[in-house]
């Protein structure tokens, strides 16, 4: 009488070895997805554990792309069709997104579902594709041997599974990028705010020109460096006449209009890097570095824009102002309030003499 066969450890062992190596290896990469960060990660991922689970010759991750079959990536014993696209529907991983479920190929060139002009070039005898995700696929992942294979159960499996956990990492790579995406969004928008407020924080609303902090800030460094660099410097200080009285006779917009006018006026008469503020209400100042003029000749340049305007336009009102400018040579140590602080008083004394011409019928 025969003895009955029995199965030793070691067979046993090593009969399960496979399934669980699989396993194994499915969780690792289930791991590494929940990391992925980008498509590319993803990608490289996929394409290496995909191959692995199976032992197989190839393997290709194939995103689904306005109606093609992108072959975005791959790992195999040679080249396949990474980079290429092909329409749905003649193309394997096409069938399995387009059905919802694995292809299942032992030899290719008996299946007609196979361009075999497209795999003749190829090493690929067998092959098996999943889709990723069997609801509204949105790719698939393909397993190829050199020789002719029959898949298991079990490498279809594992294949599978690593195709759902692929679509979830997609997905959660696609909300990432979102949020990313809403993150740089919302830090560019914070600092355009940031930088709008520093803008209006430094720059008078009517004018555009600089406020008093924006002329200071500005001039400040200018005057420092003007210095520095051996370069005289003037500064004026103006203030508008009449303005009250075109505020009360024709009220603030007309005043406004005359404000915006004067400032319009003195930048056509200075340069474009000369700085230049209105300090508020009818004051404005204007810092010049490298001057080859001295203050007499600004005067009278500020003071024949202001009769070019009056001649050309057509408004109620007259442009002028009463100014006064200091000169500063590279040696001077004055600080710019102390500067500003002279040409104030300077102003006031062009104000009184003007006032004093126009009382005894003299021209200023």
């Amino acid at each position: 009488m025969t003895a009955p066969q029995t199965t030793s450890s070691t067979e046993t062992s090593a009969a399960a070895s496979g399934p669980v190596r699989g396993m194994t290896r499915l969780l690792e990469a289930v791991q590494e997805l929940s990391l992925a960060r980008s498509l590319e990660d993803v990608q490289r991922i996929v394409r290496t554990a995909a191959r692995e689970l199976s032992g197989c010759d190839g393997a290709t991750f194939v995103l689904r792309d306005n109606g093609k079959c992108y072959y975005a990536d791959e790992d195999a014993i040679a080249p396949l069709w990474k980079g290429s696209r092909f329409p749905m529907e003649i193309c394997i991983s096409g069938w399995a997104m387009l059905n919802r479920e694995a292809a299942v190929i032992p030899d290719i060139y008996v299946d007609s579902r196979i361009p075999h002009a497209a795999y003749r070039p190829t090493f690929v005898k067998s092959l098996v594709m999943v889709p990723i995700r069997t609801m509204d696929p949105v790719g698939a992942i393909g397993n190829y041997w050199a020789n002719e294979h029959t898949p298991t159960t079990q490498e279809i499996s594992l294949l599978q599974a690593l195709a759902d956990s692929t679509s979830v990492a997609m997905e959660n790579v696609a909300v990432y990028s979102e949020l990313e995406q809403r993150v740089r969004d919302r830090t560019t928008a914070l600092q355009q705010a940031n930088e709008e407020i520093q803008r209006l924080s430094l720059t008078d609303e009517l004018t555009g020109l600089n406020n008093r902090r924006g002329f200071r800030l500005a001039a400040g460094p200018a005057l420092d460096t003007g210095r520095g660099q051996g370069h005289h410097g003037l500064l004026a200080f103006l203030d508008v006449d009449g303005l009250k009285r075109v505020n009360d006779t024709e009220g603030h917009d007309a005043g406004d209009a005359l404000i915006k006018d004067v400032a319009t006026t003195l930048q056509s008469a200075v340069r474009p890097f000369d700085i230049l503020g209105r300090m508020g209400g009818d004051e404005f100042c204007l810092l010049i570095v490298d001057s080859a003029i001295d203050p007499a000749e600004l005067k009278s340049r500020l003071g024949e824009a202001f009769r070019r305007f009056n001649e050309s336009s057509d408004r109620s009102y007259q442009l002028s102002a009463s100014i006064g400018v200091v000169h500063t040579p590279p040696t001077d140590d004055r600080t710019l309030d102390e500067l500003i602080a002279q040409a104030d008083e300077l102003m006031y004394a062009d104000k009184s003499k003007r006032k004093a011409a126009l009382r005894s019928g003299t021209p200023s």
